[in-house]
């Protein structure tokens, strides 16, 4: 008789609707009564929008209860809801960057962030943008942070030369830096 574990099923839940108290406690809710656990989750608001995008694991049963419950419950709750098996993610060997950049806001500065890197064949992990006024001027600013993940072998300081050399050919003030975990 094999005491092994039953296998774990992998569930991303994508949701957005108006923003209002106890979505999440809604969405939590639901997980923790079919014994799903969140896994990942990204929560935010953006303008009047609530969007959530979370990765819960349970067994089969669970997750199949859970997704028939999550349609109702995206009624219920004004959301538009999205929800997609999925599995782990397959480990590779990289090494994990954080990029933080501060500019003038322009159109397309995420797009040639993106272009420099998918031109490198690294990952971008986990991304957050936004803007902001600057003191003093009221000047509109954009932030960008991110971590990407860079593949083993990689020449890390060529890898930073060139991407401190693109930004600085657009006027981008940025940090490259290992990721610090804890």
């Amino acid at each position: 008789m094999s005491s092994s574990k039953p296998r774990e099923n992998y569930l991303v839940i994508s949701a957005i609707g108006s923003d209002r108290p106890g979505i999440v406690n809604d969405l939590a809710k639901a997980s923790a009564e079919y014994h799903c656990n969140i896994i990942d989750s990204r929560m935010t608001v953006l303008g009047g929008e609530f969007a959530v995008i979370m990765m819960v694991a349970g067994n089969w049963d669970a997750i199949a209860k859970l997704e028939n419950t999550l349609l109702q419950l995206a009624d219920k709750l004004g959301l538009k809801i999205v929800i997609k098996q999925t599995q782990p993610r397959a480990l590779k060997q990289t090494i994990s960057y954080t990029i933080n950049v501060v500019a003038l806001d322009n159109p397309g500065i995420v797009h040639e962030i993106a272009k420099f890197f998918s031109s490198q064949q690294i990952n971008i992990d986990d991304m957050q943008t936004g803007t902001y006024c600057a003191p003093h001027t009221g000047t509109q600013m954009f932030n960008l942070n991110m971590i990407i993940n860079v593949p083993a072998g990689t020449h890390l300081p060529s890898l930073r030369e060139e991407f401190m050399l693109f930004c600085d050919d657009r006027n981008l003030d940025a940090i490259i830096e290992p990721t610090r975990n804890g």
